[in-house]
């Protein structure tokens, strides 16, 4: 692989799209997704998920024509346009089902898009986060089947994980050091190489695809752990009436203190990667006793927290059972409108329990996209009329210059989940 590569980029997500947008710089690149309405806007020079601005986007943009002949991107849903590509970059998510159990289809069918244009010599790079052995055991038997090629012989593979901060624009694809791997020694190098053409942080070449896949899950598992923990502790805490903020700050004063602050652990990474690990060690006849325990007392801080909420409102004697609440923010973090595995539904679903009606005003999340993952109802206006209870739920920049007390009752609670919300409150995590 050099700058004479075409690279395919199969998935344009939050992921896919910020990647491909930056090789489209030095290379030709196809940037390929099945939702035609996704690639349509992409045309159009508009990105949903607020990952790249139109102007930047357009620079980068060229048309069909221009493929053989011009860097740059040119997205499409047609299999014939990355025919021609000799490097595939897979980009697409790693769910879990209901049971939290890995669920590899979207990788199976990227998989397969991709071997029914493969050839030899050709190059194909997972970017999915996964367990150990997920892209040599189970990704590479389905290029082979379908291509009817072999692997190692007639193409090989690549594994480069993906660190994408989804809404964060300090830190972007091309300043965060990348792992990279490869199926033998040279294609590692080849692999290592065309991304560090690119990604001006650097590049660290892993010794397998193994290690470099082991690398990315434990990278959110610890992360996960870590947030457990201070989770935990913020329930103690609140037993003993002691604000876990300010013990956190008087902690952090100590140098090697890890910074990790209480809160919902939701996405598509930190609130699922660790299950991967899980599976795989319990395959392999091992239970994973900490990484579980920390999934399982993350998973249950939306009951906590909306249990949390109903005790501040019964002291201040507000009836329950029909009163108006205001939820500030459905996604699963601030300033980004990525709704996937947000954990603020859990506190909607406990609150709605109680026959709290919610009100959820978010500018930045889909109705459309919220009605449909999880049939509730969100606007993007705020309505002319004040509630019993606010809470706080995604830390959106636009929320922190409202004037809450514009739509507070007299008795109104008032609930930071976040820790963010200066003056007078009623609770926080």
């Amino acid at each position: 692989m050099d700058y004479n590569s075409k690279i395919a980029v199969i998935g344009l997500g939050y992921v896919g799209l910020p990647l491909a947008r930056l090789f489209a710089t030095k290379y030709t690149v196809i940037g390929f997704d099945i939702n035609q309405n996704r690639i349509e806007e992409l045309h159009s020079g508009i990105d949903s998920t607020f990952e790249i601005d139109e102007k930047t986007l357009k620079s980068v943009l060229i048309s069909k024509e221009q493929i053989q002949t011009s860097t740059g991107l040119y997205c499409s849903n047609e299999l014939e346009d990355i025919a021609n590509c000799n490097c595939y970059i897979v980009t697409v998510p790693t769910p879990v089902d209901k049971n939290n159990l890995p669920d590899l289809t979207p990788l199976y069918k990227a998989s397969e898009t991709v071997a029914k244009v493969l050839k030899k010599g050709d190059v194909v790079i997972y970017e999915s986060t996964v367990y150990p052995g997920v892209t040599e055991d189970e990704c590479v038997p389905v290029l082979e089947k379908i291509s009817g090629l072999k692997f190692n012989v007639d193409f090989f593979a690549g594994y480069s994980p993906e660190r994408i901060n989804p809404g964060d624009k300090e830190h972007t694809v091309e300043k965060i050091l990348k792992v990279t791997a490869g199926s033998t020694p040279e294609i590692g190098e080849k692999v290592n190489a065309l991304y560090q053409s690119v990604i001006t942080a650097g590049t660290h070449l892993a010794p397998s695809i193994k290690v470099a896949e082991a690398a990315k899950v434990i990278e959110n598992s610890q992360r996960d752990i870590n947030i457990a923990f201070v989770n935990e502790l913020a329930k103690i805490f609140n037993l003993m009436d002691i604000d876990t903020q300010a013990v956190l700050e008087a902690a952090g004063t100590k140098w090697n203190f890890l910074p990790f602050k209480p809160g919902l652990v939701g996405g598509h990474c930190i609130g699922v990667d660790p299950y991967y690990l899980a599976q795989k060690a319990q395959e392999l006849g091992y239970h994973p006793e900490i990484i579980l325990a920390g999934r399982r007392l993350n998973d249950s801080m939306g009951e906590y927290i909306a249990a949390q909420v109903v005790k501040l409102m019964i002291k201040k004697g507000i009836a329950v059972s029909g009163a108006n609440l205001l939820m500030l923010g459905i996604t699963f973090k601030e300033n980004c409108p990525d709704v996937r595995n947000t954990k603020i539904v859990d506190v909607i679903k406990v609150l709605q329990e109680y026959g709290i009606l919610v009100t959820i005003f978010d500018p930045l999340a889909n109705p459309l996209e919220v009605e449909k993952e999880y049939q509730l109802t969100t606007i993007k206006k705020m309505p002319e009329q004040k509630f019993d209870a606010i809470v706080l739920g995604v830390a959106h920049a636009t929320f922190l210059e409202m004037n809450l007390s514009k739509f507070q009752n007299p008795a109104s609670i008032v609930y930071d989940v976040k820790g963010i919300l200066g003056g007078e409150i009623d609770g926080r995590l």
